[in-house]
C-alpha cells in the first residue's frame, strides 16, 4: 500500500527533508525543533513547511477521494447495490474497501511515475522541492485531464477568466473541479446502464403477477431473487469491475 501515499510522502519530504541537514532550530509556539547541520541555503522556512505538512495530512482524505478514480468507482459500486435492491449487502465497508483497492490498481502507474520522476530524485537531492512539486502536480494533472470533458474544462476556465492557455499548463484550481464534475457525470451514466436490465426484470415480474391476479404480492418478493440469480450467472462483479477499470483507459 506504500505507493498509494506516494504524493503524501512527497509533500512530507518537501516539508521536512530539505532541512534535514540544517543547524537552525525551528520554533512553533512552545515547540522547538532542531534540524541538524547546515549544508546550504534553506529552500523554504522550516516552520512553514511543518505547518504545510500538518495541513496536507488533514486534507489527505479529500485528495484521495477527489483527485483519483475513487469517486467514480465508489458511486458505480453503490449503484450496483441499489439496483439489486439490497440495503446492507455488500456492506459499506466492503464497498469502500473494494473502491480503495481498485483505486490503488488504477492509480499505480501515476504513483510510479511520481515516485520515479519526483520523489526519488528529491530524496537523492538531485532536484529542488519546487521541481519535485511541479513534476508531481504534472503527473496528477495529466491523469485528471485524460478523464475530463472539454465542456467542463471550458466552464471553469471561463469562470476563472483565464487567458488562452495550453491544456497541460492549466492550474490545478481549474483542473480539479472540472475533473470532479466529469467523474460524477460518467459515474451516473454507468449507473443508469446498470439499472436498465434490473428495471426490465421488475417490469416483467410485475406484469406476470398482475396477469395472474396476484396483485397483493409485492413484485420485489420475486424480482430480487431473479436479479441475484441473473447477476451471479453473468458474473456481474467481474463485469462491473472490468468496465470500471477499462473506463480509465487501462
Amino acid at each position: 500500500m506504500k505507493r498509494i501515499f506516494s504524493i503524501a510522502a512527497l509533500f512530507f519530504l518537501l516539508a521536512a527533508a530539505a532541512h534535514a541537514q540544517t543547524n537552525a532550530a525551528t520554533s512553533i509556539g512552545p515547540l522547538s525543533i532542531s534540524l541538524g547541520p547546515n549544508n546550504g541555503a534553506p529552500d523554504v522556512d522550516s516552520g512553514i513547511k511543518i505547518l504545510f505538512t500538518i495541513t496536507l495530512l488533514s486534507l489527505a482524505p479529500s485528495i484521495l477521494l477527489l483527485m483519483t478514480c475513487f469517486t467514480r468507482v465508489a458511486i458505480v459500486l453503490s449503484f450496483v447495490r441499489s439496483a439489486l435492491q439490497l440495503q446492507g449487502a455488500p456492506a459499506n465497508q466492503i464497498i469502500i474497501g473494494l473502491s480503495l483497492f481498485i483505486t490503488y490498481f488504477v492509480m499505480a502507474p501515476v504513483w510510479n511515475n511520481i515516485s520515479r520522476d519526483a520523489l526519488t530524485p528529491y530524496q537523492a537531492k538531485q532536484i529542488t522541492s519546487q521541481v519535485a512539486l511541479d513534476r508531481a502536480s504534472h503527473e496528477i494533472s495529466s491523469f485528471m485531464l485524460k478523464q475530463t470533458r472539454p465542456k467542463d474544462l471550458e466552464l471553469f476556465i471561463s469562470m476563472a477568466k483565464l487567458p488562452p492557455t495550453k491544456v497541460e499548463e492549466l492550474p490545478l484550481r481549474v483542473v480539479i473541479p472540472s475533473f470532479i464534475i466529469s467523474e460524477l457525470r460518467t459515474a451516473f451514466q454507468m449507473g443508469f446502464l446498470i439499472y436498465v436490465p434490473f428495471i426490465l426484470i421488475d417490469i416483467v415480474v410485475a406484469t406476470v403477477l398482475m396477469s395472474m391476479g396476484m396483485m397483493m404480492m409485492p413484485p420485489a418478493t420475486l424480482s430480487t431473487p431473479l436479479k441475484l440469480l441473473l447477476f451471479v450467472l453473468v458474473d456481474g462483479w467481474t463485469l462491473v469491475v472490468q468496465s470500471l477499470v477499462r473506463s480509465f483507459g487501462m
